[in-house]
């Protein structure tokens, strides 16, 4: 029987340009169709890619093209809602670019509209299949460094027009928020290393947070890439947060999203337990005899913001197993809203100075 999966590519975005490579080299997928806001960007997408696929700038029309199994949202985030809800109720699987939801009751409305339609979804919080990532979670699942029992992650990144998502991602109505338009990521990741399981990702159960920084409304922008100084934009949100996160099996996690750090794109990590500790790529355990010194480990680091230098291949590869053989993602909807959830409880936080129980859904 072939088992090959029909691949509609919605939104030409930069980011399209991975999971149009990731699905041309899964040999059980085949893209057949792409569609964007405009006619033209999703002509140019196919043309980049010797795709002779047809193209649509009317959504509905492309989910009804013939032999579309998965649908690949890979549009602004304001509209990941409203476009897996339609996937959803055409019966498409989908893979949902992060953020996936925008506000709690996207999040509830998108959660409804899956579980009803019955099918499998992936949300691209794509560093899970990250080689050190990989690689620090088999050492966990191994108790390599006993009992994990704190996590921290940074997102440190200077937002401004060097990235091409910033006139919109800038936006509170289009962003949201520092944490929710990439911060997320340092969040997840704290979920996922917190978790004994080789598939498992920790349950938040309470969140508090600040909001803060100096950089306000200023109209003076850095880039990181070249190292010098512009008028340009502002943020509408604090590019500032400092998240803490207590999770149902006692791991307490700290994560902090940094929009205004004058320096290269960074993701430091730290990840501690009973028998060791874990610091960027370097690992101190009382496993290894006679240590003096931190040992490095092998893999490629989460340390750039280009979409290309993240491992779709590996996300969109488990996906397709996932539904080839009739399985859950540990990263479907379902899970990933729960890294969202952190954020908008922090969210509440900022408002009320309160802590945030969680779950909210």
């Amino acid at each position: 029987m072939d088992n090959n999966q029909g691949v509609l590519i919605h939104g030409a975005g930069w980011v399209s340009t991975q999971h149009i490579q990731a699905f041309q080299n899964n040999p059980h997928t085949e893209i057949v169709a792409i569609s964007s806001r405009t006619l033209e960007s999703a002509q140019s997408r196919a043309a980049e890619f010797d795709l002779d696929v047809p193209c649509y700038d009317d959504y509905e029309k492309a989910l009804a093209h013939p032999g579309v199994d998965i649908v690949s949202v890979c549009t602004p985030q304001h509209l990941h809602p409203e476009n897996t809800i339609a996937a959803a109720k055409a019966g498409k699987h989908i893979v949902i670019e992060k953020p996936a939801a925008m506000t709690l009751e996207d999040a509830r409305a998108m959660h409804d509209a899956v579980k009803e339609a019955g099918i499998k979804t992936i949300v691209s919080f794509v560093l899970r299949w990250n080689p050190l990532f990989r690689t620090l979670k088999s050492m966990i699942a191994e108790g390599d460094l006993g009992r994990v029992y704190s996590v921290e992650a940074d997102y440190l990144s200077y937002a401004g027009d060097w990235w091409a998502g910033f006139g919109l991602g800038r936006q509170r109505e289009y962003g949201g928020s520092a944490a929710l338009v990439a911060g997320c990521h340092a969040i997840d990741a704290l979920r996922w290393f917190a978790a004994p399981g080789e598939e498992e990702a920790a349950k938040p159960v309470e969140v508090f947070a600040y909001a803060g920084g100096l950089r306000g409304q200023s109209t003076s922008q850095y880039n990181p890439l070249s190292n010098d100084w512009h008028e340009g934009d502002p943020l509408e949100y604090p590019g500032l947060e400092l998240i803490l996160i207590r999770f149902s099996n006692g791991v307490l996690g700290k994560v902090s999203v940094n929009f205004e750090c004058i320096q290269p794109y960074a993701f430091p990590l730290r990840i501690f337990g009973d028998k060791g500790s874990v610091r960027d790529n370097k690992l101190w355990s009382r496993t290894i005899p006679g240590q003096n010194d931190w040992q490095e480990i092998p893999g490629i680091t989460p340390d750039s913001s280009d979409v290309s230098h993240h491992p779709f291949q590996g996300q969109m590869d488990h996906f397709v197993d996932c539904i080839l053989n009739d399985r859950e993602s540990h990263c479907n909807l379902e899970d990933a809203l729960r890294t969202h959830e952190v954020v908008y409880a922090a969210q509440r936080c900022y408002e009320t100075g309160q802590p945030v129980k969680l779950p909210l859904l």
